[in-house]
């Protein structure tokens, strides 16, 4: 793990990136969090979104189900493919059974249903942080201790 790496993963400011073509969406994630160490990033598409992430290290990736230019599979998908790959959490409000079971089958970290709930979104968000830091902490760890 190199010094970008070790930096990204002991920062203070936690990185959230929200794909969404809703601006209500914009805003009311941002207004859940104006008062947490989270620094809220936004994308509209699932390309904007990875012109974003190629520049920064962001643990947590919120991503509406449906986007203009794809869907949250394609961005699970692109995410995989990444360095440090983002823990996806797909947010929906058709947040049904069916949906649950194939996002998290297929390897997205959760489900949060719209409109969201502060608690629900600090719960999972946090979760979601923690694993992703743990998930990169441990390389260095192993490394120490060899």
């Amino acid at each position: 793990m190199n010094s970008e790496d070790t930096r990204a993963v002991s920062q203070k400011v936690v990185q959230v990136l929200l794909i969404s073509p809703f601006d209500e969406d914009h805003q009311h994630l941002r207004d859940i969090l104006k008062h947490s160490n989270w620094q809220q990033h936004g994308a509209r598409s699932q390309s904007e979104s990875f012109d974003f992430l190629r520049e920064n290290v962001t643990p947590v990736v919120i991503c509406e189900s449906e986007l203009p230019d794809g869907n949250w599979q394609d961005v699970l998908a692109q995410l995989g493919q990444m360095r440090h790959p983002p823990l996806l959490v797909v947010t929906s409000r058709m947040a049904d059974d069916r949906l649950w079971s194939e996002a998290l089958n297929l390897g997205a970290y959760n489900v949060l249903a719209k409109p969201l709930n502060m608690k629900e979104v600090f719960h999972v968000v946090g979760l979601a942080w923690l694993s992703w830091k743990r998930r990169w902490e441990r390389p260095q760890f192993l490394a120490r201790t060899a």
